[in-house]
């Protein structure tokens, strides 16, 4: 398995290590309960140093990205501003989501998963060819989401004095190049996983076990993959391989709001697109919560009016006490939702997403 730069760190915390896409990461410190209220209440991190940093560099990197990204670059035209996307197959089935960072006009930072690495790289590098694009994986840098109520202050906190002030003004989906009082460089992105406000800190490989620890003096408590998983899930937030895949597009994911059919761009899986908004998609990801004890698992099928469809992510919500799921289910009108649990179906509620936002359980849930 592969390793990040902070497994030994885990590991003196007392970590349990698991398999995770080929890398061995930390699913817990002693309790994914309390991990998940930490980062609710107060302010967690967690080693995302497995995922892929891809910098794209060239005179034509826009255009190139106007062809990959579902969402339009061309709402970026501030260095430092952040955008959310889908990259898509031709069947418009989701090759991977990520985001994109505008550093300048001829420089652009992506920040991918990690299960999706090399098929990420693969796919970006045949298409950034014929625009003469340069494809960098920077595995020179590691990356520490601080995350929580009180993250920003933490971080704001081991800022040198120049650059506390600016940090403080960071919008969300920005980022910013800053120094810590000790000297280190970081690009400081307010963006996240969990539903919380905070930022992910992309560091020198170097600095990253010193910058972990001095968070852990200030308090930030570690987080492992279980609390994650548990937040994003509250939180509404896609994982990829388990909620959307190559073989369902972003209407059927719940993520049209990512799609930009802005005139005059022909980006790849656009025509698929525009049949399924002009006459719906096949399928639709809902949001559901069971009001009877139990917890709702990945595979379990789903009951609905318009058909038969499979419960995608789920877990018992720390913050809720309920368990809740994503599900994919057949389009039209959904009626009574059931989930088969070993053969008794139990009533399930569509609610609005995201369950949880900023600590506060939404309206409805």
């Amino acid at each position: 398995m592969r390793k990040t730069i902070l497994n030994d760190t885990h590991r003196a915390l007392g970590a349990k290590m698991v398999d995770f896409g080929g890398w061995d990461m930390p699913i817990h410190y002693g309790s994914q309960i309390d991990e998940h209220h930490q980062v609710r209440r107060d302010a967690g991190m967690f080693d995302v140093s497995h995922m892929a940093i891809i910098d794209l560099h060239g005179e034509q990197v826009r255009p190139l990205l106007r062809k990959l990204a579902a969402n339009s670059v061309d709402k970026l035209a501030k260095p430092g501003k952040a955008l959310y996307t889908t990259i898509l197959n031709a069947r418009g089935g989701i090759i991977d989501d990520l985001i994109i960072y505008f550093m300048g006009d001829d420089w652009f930072r992506l920040v991918a998963n990690a299960a999706t690495r090399d098929k990420d790289l693969a796919w970006i590098r045949e298409h950034a060819a014929p625009f003469g694009v340069e494809v960098r994986e920077r595995d020179d840098f590691g990356i520490i989401a601080v995350q929580g109520p009180n993250a920003r202050d933490k971080v704001i906190a081991m800022l040198g004095e120049d650059d506390r002030a600016s940090a403080h003004k960071l919008g969300r989906f920005s980022a910013l190049d800053v120094t810590t009082a000790s000297g280190v460089p970081v690009f400081l992105a307010r963006t996240g996983y969990t539903g919380e406000d905070g930022f992910e800190l992309v560091v020198p490989l170097a600095a990253a076990v010193d910058i972990w620890n001095a968070l852990l003096e200030s308090g930030v408590k570690p987080a492992g993959l279980g609390a994650r998983d548990t937040l994003r899930l509250e939180a509404g937030l896609n994982l990829y391989g388990q909620d959307m895949d190559e073989d369902t597009t972003p209407y059927e994911s719940a993520l049209g709001w990512t799609v930009a059919l802005d005139e005059g761009r022909d980006f790849i899986g656009r025509e698929v697109l525009e049949k399924q908004k002009a006459d719906g998609a096949p399928t639709r990801m809902v949001a559901l919560v069971m009001d009877d004890k139990g917890v709702l698992r990945h595979g379990q099928r789903v009951l609905a009016d318009s058909g038969e469809g499979s419960i995608l992510s789920g877990t018992f919500s720390p913050s809720i006490g309920k368990a809740i799921a994503f599900a994919r289910i057949p389009a039209g009108a959904h009626g009574d939702v059931r989930v088969d649990i070993r053969g008794r179906e139990v009533p399930l509620r569509v609610v609005p997403l995201p369950f949880v936002r900023e600590g506060k359980i939404q309206e409805g849930i």
